[in-house]
């Protein structure tokens, strides 16, 4: 694919934040848009197509489907030829569904797959998925979010996929959907950012981490850290995936450092100590340095080492921990939750904390 393909209906605005997710949070107006077109002013139709891998979930009738001034001219062929409208939930059989060439996400837990596999078996599918036709071969669609779900969904052992049909380019369009609601979910990662980016610039879609920083939004510094990241062997980042409370771009940029100097193995083993003695960013930075070693423990006079730690997971992610001190402390971290639900636990905590009446 070309880069002038790759960028095609893209504008580039202006850096205004290093957060990525407050870049994501500009642009899901524009995605809702993308997913729910037409949706307020129209109905769902039942599905015309005679393929037994395509099925409308929701049906009345509508028999009109005009073409929208921005749709394109292939997806709004695939509507008319299967009575789709824009938004619709449909089912599709999950043999015609693989993965895109630019999903955002690299890395998939083995455990939180089965985790989620063993939670859509109990419950079923709750989210809809987006999947992008492939005009080359009909029949079939690239996952532009939700790949997560198609994997768990095949580890339950289903046969179809509760998904949204929308109109995107594979591309910098479709990768920027994926990417934005990952963001807001808390599970795209710095090691995703960082295999895919370098996957861009390495086959030519991007010329520098500059430009590619300004198709996504970002602060160059933000892709140069990934980027740096990226030089790690895959078999180092595995080992810091699963935690990304403790392994964020900061951390793992350090890491990276040492890598450059010590090697895997040695890497290996600080990642080890990280988890182990809970080592800050500063204490790694200061090994890095040499400083300290990663055989000390570096810790600061009056840093209390935590007795236990849970973490706390919904709807199959981590979302933080739970510590506990001594006799008399606990240490409560939360992240990336609803503004609802954490005002739940808030309400909880107070519940509990309350005395009890005589």
């Amino acid at each position: 694919m070309k880069p002038s393909q790759f960028a095609k209906g893209f504008q580039a605005r202006p850096d205004t934040t290093s957060s990525e997710k407050r870049t994501a949070l500009d642009r899901l107006n524009a995605i809702d848009g993308l997913v729910q077109r037409n949706d307020a002013k129209s109905t769902d139709v039942p599905g015309r197509s005679s393929q037994p891998d395509l099925t409308v979930v929701s049906t009345s009738e509508e028999p009109a489907l005009p073409q929208a001034a921005s749709e394109s001219a292939e997806y709004h062929a695939w509507r008319v030829e299967h009575g789709y409208r824009p938004g619709q939930v449909i089912e599709l059989g999950l043999k015609t569904i693989k993965p895109s060439p630019f999903n955002p996400r690299h890395f998939y837990l083995k455990s939180s797959i089965a985790e989620l596999a063993v939670n859509l078996a109990k419950q079923g599918q709750q989210q809809a998925i987006h999947v992008i036709p492939d005009y080359e071969n009909p029949g079939s669609y690239f996952v532009s979010d939700g790949g997560r779900r198609v994997r768990a969904l095949k580890e339950a052992n289903k046969d179809s996929v509760k998904a949204i049909v929308i109109d995107l380019p594979i591309g910098i369009q479709s990768y920027k959907l994926g990417y934005d609601l990952n963001v807001q979910r808390d599970s795209q990662t710095v090691f995703d950012n960082a295999v895919v980016w370098k996957r861009f610039l390495d086959d030519k879609h991007f010329q520098s981490q500059k430009e590619l920083a300004e198709h996504l939004g970002l602060d160059e510094s933000t892709v140069a850290v990934a980027l740096s990241i990226a030089k790690l062997p895959e078999a180092v980042m595995h080992e810091m995936v699963a935690r990304p409370d403790r392994f964020g771009s900061n951390m793992a940029y350090q890491v990276g450092r040492y890598h450059s100097a010590r090697g895997a193995d040695a890497t290996l083993r600080l990642i080890n100590k990280i988890l182990s003695d809970d080592l800050s960013t500063r204490q790694v930075a200061d090994i890095v340095k040499g400083r300290a070693t990663a055989q000390e423990s570096a810790k600061p006079a009056g840093r209390q080492r935590y007795a236990q730690r849970l973490d706390i997971k919904l709807d199959g992610m981590t979302v933080g921990d739970l510590k506990s001190y001594g006799d008399d402390r606990l240490e409560l971290r939360l992240r990336g939750l609803t503004r609802e639900k954490r005002d739940d636990i808030l309400k909880q905590i107070e519940q509990m904390l309350l005395p009890k009446q005589a």
